[in-house]
Formats: C-alpha cells, sequence, structure tokens
C-alpha cells in the first residue's frame, strides 16, 4: 500500500528544539490554476465550510488522493490476499472511526467513493456550528481559535482538527470559558464594574 502520512490518523507530540523535522509535502496545488469549474466549486467550499484559504481544501484533496491511490492499489489484489486483507481492514476502519465512512460500507469500494466534502464535514469548526454552539460557520472558527472549545476535557484550538465518531458528543465549550460558566470577559467585567460603580455613587447622592 502506497505509504502516507496525515495528521487525521496519527497523533503528533510535540518536536524537540533541533529534532528532525518531518517536511513531507502536505497539499498539491491544481495543475491546472484557471480551470473555471474547479474555481468556482473551491470558492463555494471556502463560504459553505468558513476554509481561511483553498489550501486548506488542496490539503484534504492531497489526502484524499493518497487514500484513493491506496485502496485502487489493494484491489487489484486477490480477495484473499494477506495484504489486501489486513491493509485494507486498517485502511477501513480508520475511515470509519473518522466518521468518513458508514459502518454498512465497509469496502474498498466505497472508498473510491469519498469525497472532499466528506472530509470537511468532520471538521472541528464544522461539528461546532452543527452542534448549536456558534451562531455561524465563521463564528465557530472563532470561538476554537480563542480557546472556547473542548473536546473531553483537552481545549483544542485548531478549526481542521478531525473529530472521532466516538469524540463527536464530549464537544462543549471549555470550562474556563465566559460562555462555558467560566470567568467573564474582559468587556463584561469592565461594564459590571462601571454599573456597580455607578449604583455606589447614586447611593451617596441619596445620602
Amino acid at each position: 500500500m502506497a505509504s502516507f502520512f496525515n495528521p487525521i490518523f496519527y497523533q503528533v507530540d510535540s518536536v524537540p528544539s533541533g529534532a528532525p523535522k518531518n517536511c513531507s509535502k502536505t497539499y498539491k496545488v491544481p495543475r491546472r490554476p484557471f480551470e473555471a469549474a474547479r474555481l468556482d466549486q473551491e470558492l463555494k467550499l471556502v463560504g459553505e465550510y468558513g476554509l481561511r484559504n483553498k489550501r486548506e481544501i488542496w490539503r484534504i484533496g492531497y489526502t484524499l488522493s493518497n487514500i484513493r491511490r491506496a485502496a485502487r492499489e489493494l484491489l487489484t489484489l486477490e480477495d484473499k490476499d494477506p495484504r489486501r486483507l489486513f491493509e485494507g481492514n486498517a485502511l477501513i476502519r480508520r475511515l470509519v472511526r473518522i466518521g468518513v465512512l458508514d459502518e454498512d460500507k465497509m469496502k474498498l469500494d466505497y472508498v473510491l467513493a469519498l469525497k472532499i466534502e466528506d472530509f470537511l464535514e468532520r471538521r472541528l469548526q464544522t461539528q461546532v456550528f452543527k452542534l448549536g454552539l456558534a451562531k455561524s460557520i465563521h463564528h465557530a472558527r472563532v470561538l476554537i481559535r480563542q480557546r472556547h472549545i473542548r473536546v473531553g476535557k483537552q481545549v483544542v484550538d485548531i478549526p481542521s482538527f478531525v473529530v472521532r465518531l466516538d469524540s463527536q458528543k464530549h464537544i462543549d465549550f471549555s470550562l474556563t470559558s465566559p460562555y462555558g460558566g467560566g470567568r467573564a470577559g474582559r468587556v463584561k467585567r469592565k461594564r459590571a464594574a462601571a454599573a456597580a460603580k455607578g449604583d455606589g455613587g447614586e447611593e451617596e447622592d441619596d445620602e
């Protein structure tokens, strides 16, 4: 199977200073930069999913192309080939775990039918908006970047974080966030202090 690395499937710890860094390619630019149909589709996806730029689409497209390449290579092998059984099942389980492949479609043929939208739906930004924690898809990105959102006990500030199926129900506001019952924000504290000061001034006038 063609090897590929992507943070969708792996958790990477912070790299110590001076350690070798992973400089592998994470996205691939389109061969035809001015193709009208593709430009319209990318612009629609950027607006619908609140993406920062088209590079986020290209990154998912590059990952998807590697997954399809691996699936096509495994499909050329016999049904009972040990490599196809082992690597094919591992690939399918990972796709089911992150929610891009349904459990009733656990076959390599269905892997070839996956689309970029299937991965965009599993982004934390999309899930926060669909759960009603944000007013819009763009508001969801702001909440995540300002560390108002947690997945389980961990605060996640990466909008492109891929949410697994078993983690989806644990998405909520951070315990330290004003939205989650934590300390009030700076503007709210300032207004409360001004209101308290105003009440104190009125009491002195009454005396």
